[in-house]
């Protein structure tokens, strides 16, 4: 059965480049047929029309629910709320379109919809909150779009597409920089998957610069391409223009070189400073492999088995920690301020036993999350789902990981 898509009273402002109505066809992908309301009367019966109002602004999750979820009208929340969408056979389509436009016809259209088992909800109805992928809690938004509220919504766009567990320098450093540059490639119609590219040749020219110790340029290409690894994911979110190949390339980089760019530091080492060490080289490049793979399975292993969540969403304490476990931009600090200090040698000493400690505290959260699952009997459960009640509304954590005020 196909679901037809009908924007009505669109709107010729654009958000990141795109109307409200492409980046409604953009999200809901192949799986929808846009349709004009002159064609709405012709449709069998039995079809599904989704009809939204194109001059809002509407929350991602907000669009893929009521993709689907048949029958099923979104209004704004209060008494008299409007009507700005439904999902409904296409013998309501006109019923709900009335709705939509709020004409005389809307208080019997209503009735008549209702009747039909059609269910009227609004946003803080819907339990859409909780974002796995983005690793935070926040509620689903409905704007409205107007030339004047056009920088805001922008705005509201990309910080919906930040992470809210994540690194110290990901989250503090890199957002205002980000959007910045974010703007400029939708201007420019740069594409996720160019800037990823652009990342990948710096993380080589980094692992170079590494390997034959010119450590300063290498931070320098290590630095941007960090940043610009925030800039691709944020790029295809606010635009809609991830692809698989890109989800795969990015997190494969993502993946693959930091332990690498450890190792080829090590080896840039002058000779003096690797006898230096207390361990050899190799001890450190095995400590390094080890621990920083034992990490990663140690977080699948969490997502696999215990949370269908990352381990840095269970507990307030786990959000804190990811602000500064071993991964790579905590690291690449350990790196430039040892090289800064003139000791490049304690970089790597530094890394290495960041990275074993991080990794056996990891180790420890998971054999205990493993024994609070056995002792529940029940699936564990991510404390952004319960971001706004006892004992996590108001703390500390909920503002640095959900933005929630303090009030």
């Amino acid at each position: 059965m196909s679901l037809y898509l009908h924007i009505s009273q669109s709107s010729s402002i654009t958000i990141w480049g795109m109307s409200s109505g492409e980046r409604m066809e953009r999200l809901l992908g192949l799986s929808v047929i846009p349709i004009g309301e002159e064609s709405l009367t012709a449709l069998p019966p039995e079809e599904h029309v989704l009809l939204i109002r194109g001059d809002y602004l509407f929350d991602d999750r907000l669009i893929k629910h009521l993709g689907a979820t048949p029958n099923l009208v979104l209004k704004l929340d209060g008494v008299a709320g409007q009507v700005l969408a439904a999902h409904v056979p296409a013998a309501q389509a006109m019923q709900a379109l009335a709705l939509l436009g709020a004409t005389e016809a809307a208080p019997t259209a209503a009735a008549a919809l209702l009747e039909e088992g059609i269910q009227i909800s609004t946003p803080t109805d819907l339990s859409v909150n909780f974002q796995s992928k983005l690793r935070k809690s926040e509620a689903a938004f409905v704007l409205p779009i107007t030339a004047e509220s056009k920088p805001a919504l922008e705005q509201r766009l990309f910080d919906w597409s930040y992470k809210g567990v994540t690194d110290l320098v990901t989250k503090w450093a890199w957002p205002w920089p980000a959007k910045q540059v974010v703007a400029w490639c939708v201007r420019l119609g740069l594409k996720p998957n160019q800037v990823t590219f652009a990342g990948f040749l710096l993380v080589i020219l980094a692992g170079l610069c590494f390997a034959n110790g010119q450590y300063a340029p290498g931070l320098v290409a290590a630095w941007l391409m960090t940043f610009l690894d925030t800039v691709d994911g944020k790029l295809a979110r606010v635009t809609l223009t991830s692809s698989r190949f890109g989800h795969y390339f990015d997190h494969i980089i993502d993946i693959v070189h930091p332990p690498l760019w450890y190792m080829l530091w090590g080896l840039g080492l002058p000779a003096v400073m690797v006898a230096g060490l207390s361990i050899p080289l190799s001890g450190h490049f095995l400590l390094i492999l080890v621990f920083y793979i034992a990490g990663r399975l140690v977080e699948g292993s969490f997502q696999w088995f215990l949370g269908r969540f990352g381990i840095f969403c269970w507990q307030p304490l786990d959000s804190y920690f990811r602000l500064i476990t071993a991964r790579r931009n905590p690291n690449l600090i350990l790196l430039t301020v040892c090289f800064l200090a003139g000791r490049p040698d304690l970089g790597l000493a530094a890394v290495t036993l960041w990275t074993v400690l991080t990794t056996l505290a990891l180790m420890a959260r998971l054999g205990y999350a493993a024994y609070v699952r056995v002792k529940q009997g029940a699936p564990l459960r991510s404390w952004l789902l319960d971001v706004d009640k006892p004992p996590y509304a108001h703390t500390l954590a909920a503002r640095i990981f959900t933005g929630r005020s303090k009030g």
